[in-house]
């Protein structure tokens, strides 16, 4: 059986279609043809007449949703998170870990590993280790006493399950490039974040391989004139790409101008960086032991400095066209064909034939209508 999904405008994302159809069968995206293609009497016809027809949203750096994290390792949790980001048009996404002991560590990155997909819900890709090898000079939220040297017996055992695709890693601490080395030559990419190193530090670990930058700006040496430090060479160096929370709150809307000038939307990934309360209403909340407060939307900790964000990534792409003056197409870019490229996904990221059948109908003003993973409806979810 097929599925058509015909009469909306396609955006491929780097193209726009208007009336045509794309066409799948069996997960993936058999054809895209104009006008309305003939339906066998078998095949679901979806009818998108007036929407806009994208691939699925890709967030790589997202901690929780809905009092749901990775850290509480067990599937349950995933799943949760899994649900609540189908919603906002994501059909793909890294659970996201913060610095915590080694044995909670290795539980959620193993609990990932171990996790089946869900049937009405994102994909998860994998895991993103956001620490524990972090400048605690930069820890933002991180727990201060959980930071530490790269431990080859700690990352060898997260290697083992298979389950990292990226790890955010200060690479000034000694034994970070020796990680990265042996990491990379296993298909694992590396960013910098939460970081104090030098732009020709930046410079030696983009020799290394590492190839993006977490929550640029945030989280890391800022930019002098004289000492371009972190900043500088995340922003110059053409083989990182950055990842920008664009919530209007981590970032001036000035800042994601230039971060997409300096980068472009081949190398600027938007993400969210969504901690567990996403979602709930604004309180005290636990975040992996530490108390937090959301109070209109903005999550802080107790000495007020930023934890995290509740942005959702429809918004963040709203928000990129409105702050950095870029169009619906180089919006859905860094949210989509950008994320799937700096993480090596070929098949996700891009309406075209033999890609994964990831996608999302939005209306005139971007809000989620559906949502479709591997050419199954997950958002807003049949009727029995």
């Amino acid at each position: 059986m097929r599925t058509l999904i015909v009469g909306g405008t396609l955006l491929t994302p780097q193209d726009s279609l208007p009336d045509h159809a794309l066409v799948i069968e069996r997960g993936r995206i058999l054809g895209i043809e104009p006008g309305r293609p003939r339906a066998g009497a078998q095949d679901q016809v979806i009818d998108a007449h007036g929407m806009w027809v994208a691939p699925g949203l890709i967030d790589i750096h997202v901690h929780g949703a809905l009092g749901h994290d990775p850290m509480q390792a067990n599937q349950a949790a995933i799943h949760g998170m899994a649900r609540f980001f189908a919603q906002h048009g994501v059909t793909s996404y890294l659970p996201t870990t913060l610095a915590a002991t080694p044995a909670q560590t290795l539980a959620a990155v193993q609990s990932v590993a171990e996790c089946p997909q869900p049937a009405d819900g994102a994909q998860h890709l994998g895991v993103h280790i956001e620490g524990p090898y972090l400048n605690p000079e930069h820890r933002g939220a991180q727990p201060v006493e959980h930071l530490r040297d790269p431990d080859p017996d700690e990352y060898r055992a997260w290697l083992e399950t298979g389950a990292v695709r990226l790890v955010t890693i200060a690479p000034e601490r000694p034994g970070a490039l020796e990680f990265i080395d042996l990491a990379v030559a296993q298909g694992v990419e590396f960013a910098i974040g939460h970081s104090g190193a030098s732009y020709e530090q930046v410079v030696l670990a983009a020799e290394h391989g590492l190839r993006q930058a977490t929550h640029t700006f945030n989280g890391m040496l800022g930019l002098n004139h004289r000492l371009p430090g972190t900043v500088g060479g995340v922003l110059t160096d053409d083989r990182i790409y950055a990842q920008v929370i664009a919530d209007g709150v981590h970032l001036h809307p000035a800042v994601v101008k230039l971060i997409h000038r300096a980068k472009g939307v081949a190398r600027t990934i938007l993400i969210t960086d969504a901690i567990s309360p996403t979602g709930l209403p604004d309180g005290e909340y636990q975040l992996t032991g530490l108390m937090i407060t959301l109070k209109d939307g903005v999550s802080r900790t107790s000495a007020g400095g930023l934890a995290g964000s509740t942005l959702t990534l429809e918004a963040g792409v709203r928000n990129a066209m409105q702050f950095a003056g870029v169009s619906l197409n180089q919006a859905l870019t860094m949210a989509t064909w950008a994320p799937a490229e700096a993480m090596g996904w070929s098949g996700k990221g891009r309406l075209a034939p033999g890609a994964d059948a990831d996608i999302i109908l939005l209306d005139e003003a971007l809000n989620v209508q559906s949502t479709i993973v591997a050419g199954r409806v997950v958002h807003p979810r049949p009727t029995p």
